[in-house]
């Protein structure tokens, strides 16, 4: 009887440890009924992370920019190569042909070597190109490298230009990229390609090309550096009245010459002006930048003309010369601050030489001028062709040289056709060497069927003699 109601107070007891025991198995998260191999839940803050093996750095062997563009690098297992300087590298496929050596030397290195030493005039270009090699396939031209302050030796090196060029470091690890690059001749160097960089070989290549394009001017290589390489070249040293001289210098200015200041105007790698020699200079010699000019006294013929009366009156209306004067030197006032040809200048037509430039003339016994023109005879109707590219800066019917054409060659130089039957142009045409510009005549004061022709450089008239079958450009000696 004493014993049941001892079991009645343990019962509470023991309810209350298994409600505790349950309680505590949900908070740890294991159950004591479960096996050790049925729970799947993960713990990842107790699972040790799998450590990713360090890539091996690619070993670079050796490299060869080919141009400002183009170039290629040769690791251990394979080969990359660029086509934008660096700035971007993709490897190449067994199927890939990647650029040569013999693409460099006809459109590379040796082109570049051969216009850089145009403009510095020293050594050939077989010299240049051969020096090129030598420091491209040759121990670095640099040993040291500064990249992001820190020092790192140099594997191979190679310069395309004085002032730009790349480096090869002995690890990939070092840099970025394969190749490191400098635009200011090594005193800094590039991981990569910036904007700076990349506006520094934009400028380099527009060089280039302006060399390149003022080179194809001349008569040959010789004559290119030997423009191209002075700082102030003449064109030429000697000259005489009624002569032209081309002035070529490497920077912007003026020169002072007989009155008058003449501008030097940017074209392709220098600057140019045409120098006019009239009848008026005398013999001597004369300094031009740090060049000089010599003058030699030249004699011409005298040439005597009979015409009517009625024709000899046009010369005494001023009023009317005066006003066509006018539209004349309006229309030479503007040209266009180019040269506009690149070929030679031909002769307008194949006619009779009826009086050559220079003659002192004299009409009916009287002096009236000289004649600054070739007069060539030909029948009525013969076509007249341009002498050269330009713009028609005048096609109209004058008084006293009837229907006239003046075309601007650029850079002051115009020039003019007299006395035609018929115009085939107007002004504001633009007009290639030989295109038919008009049809011979003999239109206002004229004695017969001929072309009154002749050059003005900066409104002063040119013997036409020296332009037939060159250029300027090519008067170099």
């Amino acid at each position: 009887m004493s014993v049941k109601p001892r079991k009645r107070r343990q019962w509470p007891l023991l309810v209350g440890a298994c409600i505790l025991a349950a309680g505590a198995v949900i908070f740890i998260g294991d159950s004591p009924f479960e096996t050790s191999t049925s729970s799947n839940k993960e713990v990842p803050d107790l699972v040790a992370a799998t450590p990713v093996p360090t890539p091996t750095p690619r070993v670079a062997v050796e490299f060869r920019m080919l141009d400002l563009d183009r170039g290629w690098v040769k690791y251990a297992d394979g080969m990359a190569h660029t086509s934008d300087g660096g700035a971007h590298w993709q490897e190449a496929t067994s199927t890939e042909a990647l650029p040569t050596d013999g693409e460099a030397a006809t459109n590379g290195l040796e082109a570049i070597t051969k216009l850089l030493s145009l403009e510095s005039g020293t050594g050939s270009a077989a010299e240049g190109a051969s020096a090129t090699a030598t420091a491209t396939s040759g121990s670095p031209s640099v040993d040291i490298v500064t990249l992001n302050g820190t020092m790192f030796d140099v594997k191979q090196s190679q310069f395309v230009t004085p002032k730009i060029g790349w480096a090869l470091l002995p690890s990939t690890t070092n840099s970025k990229s394969p190749l490191v690059l400098t635009v200011d001749g090594g005193q800094s160097w590039i991981d990569g390609m910036t904007e700076d960089a990349k506006a520094v070989i934009l400028g380099v290549k527009a060089q280039l090309a302006q060399l390149k394009a003022e080179a194809l001017l001349y008569k040959d290589e010789a004559g290119a550096k030997a423009a191209m390489g002075a700082s102030w070249k003449l064109i030429p040293d000697q000259a005489s009245p009624g002569d032209i001289v081309l002035v070529r210098h490497k920077e912007p200015g003026s020169i002072a010459w007989q009155g008058k200041t003449y501008t030097l105007q940017p074209y392709e790698a220098g600057y140019f002006t045409y120098l006019p020699i009239s009848m008026s200079v005398k013999a001597g010699t004369y300094p031009i930048g740090d060049q000089t000019l010599t003058i030699k006294a030249k004699k011409f013929e005298t040439q005597y003309l009979k015409v009517t009366e009625q024709m000899e009156s046009m010369k005494q209306d001023t009023t009317r010369i005066n006003t066509d004067q006018k539209k004349i030197d309006l229309a030479r006032s503007k040209s266009e601050p180019s040269f506009l040809f690149s070929g030679p200048f031909v002769k307008p037509i194949e006619g009779i030489l009826t009086t050559p430039y220079g003659y002192t003339r004299y009409v009916n016994g009287k002096y009236d001028s000289a004649h600054m023109a070739l007069d060539l005879a030909a029948k009525e109707g013969t076509p007249i062709k341009a002498t050269n590219d330009g713009v028609v800066a005048l096609a109209e019917l004058l008084y006293l040289t009837g229907n006239s054409i003046y075309i601007d060659h650029g850079m002051g130089l115009f020039s003019q056709y007299a006395h035609l039957s018929e115009l085939r142009v107007k002004p504001g045409d633009r007009v290639k060497q030989g295109d038919i510009i008009g049809l011979v005549g003999t239109t206002g004061f004229s004695t017969g069927p001929h072309l009154h022709f002749t050059f003005w450089a900066h409104n002063i008239q040119a013997n036409p003699d020296l332009f037939f079958n060159t250029t300027p450009f090519q008067w170099v000696k």
